[in-house]
């Protein structure tokens, strides 16, 4: 797998789980604590339980092809887990992959 398809890889798994992840905490969250409907949370969350998984093996593809040190392939990890901060993550790996540098340093 060459560094373009990795990044291919890692931008969509990068922007799906992000999605899953505010769809989780904006509509899902809300409705289970303020309106007593938990059906969406049990859904969303399984959801993005998987695709944060598939998040990470892409990641990790990505890290290996490009040789990233492990402390920065974790904190692009832990970017999933954030709201917001996998859309940032996206950007700013996609931004260094191409000009050859690490995502983070």
């Amino acid at each position: 797998m060459s560094i373009d398809t990795a990044l291919l890889a890692y931008r969509i798994s990068a922007w799906v789980t992000g999605v899953g992840l505010l769809v989780l905490v904006v509509v899902a969250m809300p409705l289970k604590y303020v309106f007593g409907q938990p059906e969406l949370v049990s859904i969303v969350g399984v959801a993005h339980g998987f695709l944060y998984m598939i998040y990470i093996v892409c990641t990790l593809l990505l890290a290996e092809r490009c040789r990233w040190k492990p402390l920065d392939a974790v904190l692009i990890l832990i970017a999933g887990t954030v709201p917001v901060a996998s859309f940032v993550a996206e950007r700013r790996v996609t931004h260094r992959v191409r000009a050859g540098r690490t995502p983070v340093s």
